[in-house]
């Protein structure tokens, strides 16, 4: 398998089901799958043609993102598998229906529990970033390197996604909010988020669900860039791990720094 080739099953995804939709969604092509979550006929198609390409490239399990709505036991290959493929056809599905173009398309390659290559498609800008562990992370063929953070916590731009979090810890990052710089809520699209991580437009980015088709690629990404993600407890994130809570940062100073602030 060449990395290259998932890029452009990527884009052949977005080219058919994703992209003719944009903004020109029909009745009836949008749903909900549960309250506040919603899907689209071009998240469906999207992953079921990845999953059967993916497959042939290598035939492994595919955790997709709508796969595993209807099959809720699916996250187990994460854990029991020798490889797997990690799959969200859209993400972004509700800025996708709204007419705004943070949305993304992603997948993951994970090797015995461990992530080993990655990669985020951006349609709107035709932006594909990708990744593979030990070889960096790279941008439409430039490699990119995150800069470090200001060690000032008051020169620190983040974003804190607080929609799943408890209400004390809601609490506590709207009380921390004015010691940096500025502290917003994210894209609601971690194929935005992430890339604005690595290119500075960020310092951190902090997350309380995270799920593998969510976080493995960026993960990855972030880390080949030489930036920092951690558990809050300090333990790595891994795609088969169903706990919660995830801090990404451009370095590990920096997260510590801001996980003293909003996480004491």
């Amino acid at each position: 398998m060449r990395i290259d080739d998932v890029t452009l099953i990527l884009r052949e995804a977005a080219e058919i089901a994703i992209v003719p939709r944009f903004r020109a969604l029909r009745e009836g092509e949008v749903s909900e799958k549960a309250p506040g979550e919603v899907v689209t006929v071009a998240d469906r198609e999207a992953e079921a043609l990845i999953t059967r390409r993916l497959r042939e490239l290598l035939d492994a399990p595919v955790v997709g993102e709508e796969a595993t709505d209807a099959d809720p036991t699916l996250p187990d290959a994460l854990s029991e598998a020798p490889a797997v493929w990690v799959v969200d056809p859209l993400d972004g599905t509700a800025n996708f229906v709204a007419g705004r173009p943070e949305y993304a398309v992603m997948a993951a390659l994970v090797r015995d529990g461990e992530t080993v290559a990655g990669w985020i498609l951006r349609p709107e800008t035709g932006e594909a970033f990708v990744a593979e562990r030990g070889s960096g992370a790279w941008c439409d063929g430039t490699r990119l390197r995150r800069a470090p953070a200001p060690a000032d916590p008051a020169a620190l731009h983040g974003d804190a996604l607080t929609r799943f979090l408890d209400e004390p810890a809601r609490e506590r990052v709207a009380a921390t909010a004015p010691r940096f710089a500025s502290l917003g809520r994210g894209a609601s699209c971690a194929g935005v988020d992430y890339p604005r991580l690595l290119r500075g437009e960020r310092d951190f980015i902090l997350y309380q669900r995270t799920l593998p088709w969510d976080h493995a690629p960026g993960v990855l990404l972030l880390e080949e860039a030489g930036g920092h993600a951690r558990r809050p407890d300090g333990d790595r994130y891994g795609p088969g791990d169903a706990r919660t809570g995830l801090l990404a940062a451009a370095d590990a100073d920096c997260w510590a720094r801001v996980r003293g602030l909003l996480l004491p």
